[in-house]
């Protein structure tokens, strides 16, 4: 059962759960407490089979501005922070689940990394996005360096990053930062649909995709190619496969049931 949380809502509908980075009054200025509640959060749920999509977003119009650095000045930090907690994009990027970044206003620094460390990530167009992370002198944390290039490319990550800058969100979305914009006032609805059809997906299939893309990361080509090989016998024996080849002929919907 998870628990309450300060910092951060977990809530649940079926398959789906949605993390919101809930400081609306410091427009979700992360902190040491929002670091490790998210961590535990997320340690938690990425054994749950049951779940198959986790959306991270922001309450109020703002997303996540990266560090509250008025929280971090005033000389009350709270409690210390931990190495261990800043494998929140680390996570985000391979737990079993597919995760979604629903980035619904301001998204910098700190809350880029976690963003980015997401599957898919979509913003409203209203949102701007900024590595910011040198405008504070700082050289940055959350992961850049190692997602940024996979989504950019390595000459536009490094531009961003030390040349930084708010991108709009039809920018991001040409330059691959982001999938798409949508429109303020569609946001959620959008951002809803693309969620209910990756849940509608086989879920040891969807599984399994991302399984391998994370693991294509760290291997070479004829490696992937031998795990790749192995995972599609298995899955193509499964019940929800041979579901899936039936409905396909029969031209209709298939019912999966996750075996």
């Amino acid at each position: 059962m998870t628990k309450t949380y300060d910092t951060i809502l977990w809530d649940r509908d079926g398959g789906v759960g949605t993390i919101t980075i809930n400081r609306p009054e410091h427009f979700n200025g992360m902190t040491n407490q929002m670091l490790r509640e998210t961590h535990e959060l997320l340690h938690e749920v990425a054994d749950d089979a049951t779940l198959t999509v986790i959306v991270l977003t922001g309450a109020g119009p703002s997303f996540c501005p990266g560090a509250d650095l008025k929280h971090y000045t005033s000389g009350e930090t709270g409690e210390p922070g931990k190495d261990e907690y800043f494998d929140v994009p680390v996570l985000l990027h391979e737990m079993p689940q597919v995760t979604v970044a629903a980035i619904n206003g301001a998204c910098a620094g700190a809350g880029l990394g976690w963003a980015c460390g997401c599957d898919l990530r979509y913003a409203t167009r209203s949102a701007k996005l900024n590595t910011a992370f040198l405008d504070v002198a700082v050289a940055g944390d959350m992961g850049l360096p190692w997602t940024l290039p996979r989504l950019v490319g390595a000459g536009k990550a490094r531009e961003l990053s030390l040349l930084p800058r708010k991108v709009t969100a039809d920018e991001a979305a040409a330059i691959g930062l982001v999938n798409a914009a949508f429109d303020d006032d569609s946001f959620r609805r959008d951002v809803q649909a693309i969620v209910e059809q990756l849940a509608a997906k086989a879920p040891i299939a969807r599984r399994g995709m991302k399984a391998h893309y994370v693991g294509a990361e760290s291997m070479g080509f004829g490696e992937f190619i031998v795990m790749e090989t192995k995972d599609h016998g298995t899955i193509t024996a499964t019940a929800d496969c041979k579901e899936a080849f039936r409905a396909f002929v029969e031209k209709r919907q298939p019912q999966f049931q996750g075996r």
